[in-house]
């Protein structure tokens, strides 16, 4: 299985995943042009998308979704409440009910605690699995059993406390919500949640979401300086991860 971030951050959020037969995108949060630009230097012909996991219908991660399932007829996966809000762009689709099996890859799926219907992923092949888990205030205990010890794991690490209270540009009431239960998640908790849950087969963490004006890559990656032995990166903005290998 291979997974590359095609985009991540407060503007758009995209995430190819491969294996021998199967070829899947969570959210299409960037423009089709950029996604097909993205997908095309990683040698993936866009045609060839299997299906779309949508995390939740915030513009940032469905802003490309309308042009590209009208040009690449892929199958969208989501919740009955995100098709409510988006039903009039979809037309192959599937409501999440239980895990998704196609062919050699399996996408299950759980609750996460932001201020719309959303979910995070499982994405499974053989033996490997990746964990993504973006825009999100907490994460529940039994969802932190379930996404326990997996092998990379794809993992908001949005805001630095500190910056976000001192941001002039930001109302009161955006920090608050930002901070909350329904919110995202800081360089803390993710140190925190982490800390929780990776194990001995976790090879890779892949930091995601940064907000550009509220954190910065050098103090998320030095907030997890004593994970040892695991690959750390970080997913921009405008820059798709190369691909990583599961």
């Amino acid at each position: 299985m291979k997974v590359s971030v095609l985009a991540s951050g407060s503007k758009g959020n995209s995430t190819f995943v491969e294996t021998n037969n199967t070829k899947i995108l969570i959210d299409v949060g960037m423009s089709n042009l950029y996604i097909e630009k993205k997908l095309v230097m990683l040698g993936v012909n866009p045609n060839d998308i299997n299906s779309v996991f949508i995390t939740h219908t915030h513009t940032d991660h469905i802003a490309g979704l309308k042009v590209f399932v009208k040009k690449h007829h892929p199958k969208v996966y989501l919740t009955l409440d995100m098709y409510n809000q988006i039903s009039d762009i979809l037309d192959d689709y599937e409501i999440l009910e239980d895990k998704v099996v196609l062919s050699d890859l399996i996408v299950d799926f759980f609750k996460t605690s932001h201020d719309t219907d959303s979910v995070g992923y499982i994405v499974k092949n053989n033996e490997k699995e990746i964990v993504y888990v973006t825009d999100t205030g907490y994460i529940n205990i039994k969802n932190l059993k379930k996404i326990n010890n997996k092998d990379l794991y794809i993992f908001e690490s949005n805001h630095d406390i500190e910056l976000l209270m001192n941001n002039p540009n930001y109302p009161y009431q955006i920090k608050q919500r930002i901070l909350g239960d329904r919110g995202h998640l800081s360089n803390n908790q993710c140190k925190e949640y982490l800390k929780k849950i990776i194990g001995d087969r976790t090879k890779c963490i892949v930091l995601a979401h940064l907000s550009e004006q509220n954190n910065d890559p050098s103090l998320a990656l030095n907030n997890l300086s004593d994970i040892n032995n695991i690959k750390i990166m970080i997913a921009s903005q405008n820059e798709s991860t190369e691909l990583i290998e599961v």
